[in-house]
């Protein structure tokens, strides 16, 4: 999408569940070796009491969409806030959500508001990029 095409106001979505084969896999690439990823018995002894899902895992979602799908292609990361709000359980929805908030015509930049929730609308991240459209 060329930074001309963009609305405020405009947005995208993705929807994805993360399975505990997917947890293991970033921690391994992450090097994120907290066991309240992947030891249950230990998950269970925390506030969460289950397994919880990396946040940069499911932060990982904005960039998907960032950067293959809206904006899309050429668009390239200036920065990113993320506010951890709630846990990410194994095996439930989570929608990402990536809304132009403002526009920078001088710059070909966006401001765009990234959200996360899962299937009882609660908020598990939110935050803002900032990117630069071709």
């Amino acid at each position: 999408m060329r930074f001309e095409e963009l609305k405020i106001g405009q947005s995208y979505e993705m929807k994805r569940t993360f399975t505990l084969q997917e947890v293991s896999d970033f921690v391994k690439l992450s090097y994120d070796t907290n066991p309240i990823h992947t030891d249950a018995g230990f998950a269970q002894t925390t506030q969460f009491g289950q397994i919880i899902v990396p946040g940069f895992l499911t932060g990982s979602l904005f960039s998907a969409i960032i950067g293959a799908r809206f904006p899309g292609y050429g668009s390239i990361y200036l920065n990113q806030n993320m506010s951890f709000r709630s846990p990410v359980f194994l095996n439930r929805q989570v929608t990402a959500v990536v809304r132009v908030k403002e526009l920078f015509p001088e710059k070909h930049r966006a401001l765009l508001e990234t959200i996360c929730y899962d299937e009882n609308q609660t908020v598990l991240i939110d935050g803002t990029a900032l990117v630069k459209l071709p």
